[in-house]
């Protein structure tokens, strides 16, 4: 677990409105949702069709996709 150590920004009626955070907890944050993001993908590209192809294929693809 990621432990922040956050610090509110408050209005005039002292709601809160912003958060602060020490940067290296920021990184770790994102850095812990991007590996949730790609858990998220493993798990739907395992749920997904599971249309196979050939390697050589695939790599064409990709390398056409980033072509344009």
């Amino acid at each position: 677990m990621i432990k922040v150590h956050p610090q509110y920004v408050v209005d005039e009626r002292q709601q809160r409105t912003a958060v602060l955070l020490p940067l290296a907890e920021w990184e770790q944050i994102l850095d812990y949702l991007e590996e949730l993001d790609d858990i998220h993908a493993y798990d739907e590209a395992k749920t997904g069709s599971q249309e196979i192809m050939p390697f050589e294929q695939a790599v064409r693809e990709i390398d056409e996709g980033s072509e344009s």
